[in-house]
């Protein structure tokens, strides 16, 4: 809580659009969201509930001295899209515009892979801090595909923790909604749905709950991923006997020492959480196994704050080299991401997946 109170947090007038330069890299981030409306002449969306999902879509600009893995905050409020991250245009879309737009964009990529990745942040997070965080991940992979935030309004604060989870909960139909919605007519495409800490619990029930309303076809056009998903393991083995394994399997970035879940665990009553498992723990490998599950360590990323929390934010500019190791990634088990690694173990047993960020 001390550490986190001490952090200055970006405001709604980070998102004050202007003009861009010609040598920065810009990406379109399609949202769909649960958070209310501000007033008349303020910014992005609050932490408040809306009574359905509002449709937006923001150009964003990424600096020409960008850092891979790091968000350049502007600084003041005031956005300069030669050092920082900067909103170039802000457009309100409805429900119709927005899935058009997205199956128009995804139309002229390639059908071989996940063409659409939806995005879904974690507790205590702002709007500003997902939608950029999305912009650093999709600009840090240099890989084609149309970004889809969902954002759900979390409180953005430490000890809204509880109140979070109830808005996770308020939010999974929508979420459902949208994801259905999204996977019509794939013509065999993918859509990538990656959540985070929290958001990876909003993911599981919206998946478990798909497959009670019989959804399998939106399930089967789904590529889920979870980064440190804050997700109570006995809660986790219910919701998978009731979703059941996915093709391709369901990948888990976990790291032992990850001090939010570690924090989240005390609050639960010491209930394990998922993305703090241990992949070398033979009963938790032999569980991956059964469950189809791939669980990946990442616990040699450099995240960006003392919590360990956010190691997938490196993730997005080490994709290009993962995907060269795709039959490994989707043999499940566990797994070890060395991230300089220079040899690799046998797989089907616990593996090395090997990436060189040189």
């Amino acid at each position: 809580m001390i550490l986190a109170g001490c952090v200055t947090r970006p405001g709604p007038d980070d998102l004050t659009p202007v003009k861009p330069v010609a040598e920065a890299k810009t990406v379109q981030v399609f949202v769909a969201t649960t958070r209310a409306t501000p007033p008349a002449g303020e910014k992005g969306f609050t932490s408040d509930r809306a009574e359905g999902l509002n449709f937006a879509r923001y150009t964003v600009s990424l600096p020409p001295g960008h850092k891979s893995g790091e968000i350049e905050w502007p600084e003041n409020g005031r956005p300069d899209p030669r050092k920082t991250f900067a909103v170039l245009a802000r457009e309100t879309l409805t429900p119709a515009e927005f899935y058009a737009q997205i199956r128009q964009k995804a139309s002229h990529l390639s059908k071989d892979r996940a063409d659409v990745g939806v995005f879904v942040h974690g507790f205590n997070t702002n709007f500003q801090e997902a939608l950029f965080r999305v912009v650093q991940m999709s600009g840090d992979s240099s890989i084609d595909g149309v970004p889809v935030l969902f954002s759900w309004p979390s409180k953005a604060s430490v000890a809204g923790y509880v109140a979070d989870k109830e808005s996770v909960t308020y939010s999974r139909d929508y979420l459902v909604d949208m994801l259905t919605k999204l996977t019509v007519k794939r013509d065999g495409r993918h859509v990538l749905l990656f959540g985070h800490s929290m958001g990876g619990w909003l993911v599981t029930e919206s998946l478990r709950q798909l497959k009670l309303m019989g959804r399998t076809d939106v399930l089967h056009h789904l590529e889920v991923l979870l980064a440190a998903p804050d997700v109570d393991a006995d809660v986790f083995g219910q919701q998978m006997a009731v979703i059941g394994p996915l093709s391709p399997p369901m990948v888990i970035f976990v790291s032992t020492d990850d001090r939010a879940l570690l924090a989240s665990s005390l609050i639960s009553g010491d209930v394990p959480r998922i993305g703090a498992l241990d992949v070398h723990d033979p009963i938790v490998e032999k569980v991956a196994r059964e469950e189809k599950i791939v669980l990946v360590d990442v616990s040699s990323l450099q995240g960006t704050g003392r919590l360990n929390h956010d190691r997938y934010v490196q993730l997005a500019a080490l994709y290009p080299k993962l995907s060269q190791q795709k039959q490994t990634i989707n043999d499940v088990g566990g797994f070890v991401l060395e991230a300089a690694a220079t040899t690799v173990a046998s797989p089907f047993r616990l593996v090395k997946l090997v990436v060189d960020p040189q």
